[in-house]
């Protein structure tokens, strides 16, 4: 989403590097393309404005200490100026009381509906019991796509196709959730394609009866300026908590996305990427900050995998690791494992240093189909002893995955040479790692 404004934002910045110190001329030529560079990327102008005031004014008042120069010191300046425009600190969910009421508002679109059942699972996930509601009486399958997403996510879903009174829906459902002592009741409600008086008294009213603990504004990040406009219109009615950025993986500028937090003074809460459920993460101003600036975002990288690995799991593969017994079941394993983790692209984005390496390079999805295809096609005894694979089975193999055997002689490659380096990484871990015979090398 934010690859373009990253590259023309570091772009920018190239003008300081190499300069002995911070001057009027070249702090204001570089400051003017980041201004460009924002509105570029659809940020609201008197945002981008106020802003690159800001970092012009702090980079001038610097005092600029021999061992920093001026480039990295803008870069100081503008990773902060960023977290603040977002928001500076990371805004938690608030659950309570107990049922604690979730209302989910937005247009029609913007993916309020896949984000409940993202909310439901993430939740769930920190051990609470879920009710998702459908409130939904507009939008033809919306209940049937709700009551799909809660059984993908193992969570119930409360619904009532022949009512289409939606402020009794609501009502019926805190009700049930009640009964059934659910910990959180997540209230989906409908959307139009444009505001209209009459959406916004009917959430208007549902808010009243069921009286929410918090209300998150779900917004299409694609959406541009009218992104800013809708959600000025939702905040003077509803008052909401907090805002939630979908399809982040987009190709669209994202800026909007960044203006909403200083515009309706809310927080940004969750970042949605993709379809898949488990694609949502808490909102942090200053990781986003910089990704932004290609600084990538260690941080995230490692929570989504520590919710992606089990660590039973974890201890069973490093064991067979350190015995040398690792197989193309356990890769296979591993595989699924990574996918959990959300879009590859992504993930490769939140390494230092790997965005504008990976901005340009299409990564599809299903990065691994062929990889699958191959383990899924052995039988199991060559997923434990891939050795025993001859030309006849290797032709086999090929035939019955859709690639050939060149394809699986470089995995078979790839396969060997991983093991032997996870074999020396798990000694080296283990103080086993001994130093190369010196003599030995010196005949090579």
């Amino acid at each position: 989403m934010f690859e373009n404004l990253s590259s023309k934002i570091t772009t920018a910045m190239r003008t300081l590097k190499g300069k002995g110190r911070i001057t009027d001329v070249n702090v204001a030529s570089t400051v003017k393309e980041i201004r460009k560079a924002l509105m570029d990327a659809d940020v609201n102008y008197k945002v981008a404005k106020e802003i690159t005031d800001r970092i012009k004014d702090e980079a001038m008042g610097q005092q600029i200490l021999i061992a920093v120069d001026p480039g990295q010191m803008l870069v100081k300046i503008v990773h902060e100026e960023l977290v603040k425009l977002m928001g500076s600190s990371v805004q938690a969910i608030n659950l309570k009381p107990d049922p604690a009421v979730v209302l989910i508002a937005g247009l029609q679109g913007s993916g309020k509906t896949t984000f409940s059942g993202k909310l439901a699972q993430y939740l769930k996930k920190s051990g609470r019991n879920v009710l998702l509601v459908a409130c939904d009486i507009y939008r033809p399958a919306a209940i049937d796509q709700l009551k799909v997403l809660g059984e993908q996510v193992g969570v119930d879903v409360y619904a009532e196709p022949e009512n289409k009174n939606a402020i009794e829906i609501a009502q019926n459902a805190m009700a049930y959730g009640r009964k059934m002592g659910k910990r959180v009741i997540i209230v989906d409600t409908a959307g139009r394609l444009a505001v209209d008086e009459a959406m916004m008294n009917e959430i208007a009213a549902v808010k009243d009866a069921i009286k929410p603990s918090e209300i998150l504004f779900v917004v299409d990040s694609m959406t541009g300026q009218d992104a800013v406009n809708t959600a000025k219109t939702f905040n003077d009615r509803l008052n909401f908590d907090g805002v939630v950025l979908t399809k982040l993986d987009g190709d669209a500028r994202g800026g909007a996305a960044l203006s909403i937090r200083h515009i309706v003074d809310k927080p940004i809460k969750f970042i949605s990427t993709g379809e898949k459920m488990d694609a949502l993460d808490q909102f942090y101003p200053d990781r986003m900050a910089s990704r932004i600036l290609g600084m990538g975002d260690v941080l995230s990288l490692v929570e989504r995998a520590q919710m992606a690995f089990d660590e039973e799991e974890s201890e069973r593969i490093n064991k067979k690791i350190r015995q040398n017994q690792f197989t193309f079941e356990d890769f296979y394993a591993q595989l699924q494992q990574i996918k959990k983790m959300g879009n590859l692209k992504d993930l490769m984005g939140m390494v230092p240093g790997m965005s504008q390496a990976v901005k340009d390079v299409d990564v599809p999805d299903d990065a691994f189909k062929s990889i699958e295809a191959i383990i899924q096609s052995m039988t199991p005894k060559e997923r434990q002893k891939p050795e025993i694979l001859d030309m006849s089975r290797k032709k086999r193999i090929a035939t019955g995955s859709g690639t050939s055997v060149t394809e699986l002689n470089n995995l078979l490659k790839q396969f060997d040479g991983m093991r032997k380096m996870m074999r020396m990484m798990n000694n080296v871990q283990d103080g086993k790692m001994k130093m190369p015979n010196m003599k030995n090398l010196m005949k090579r």
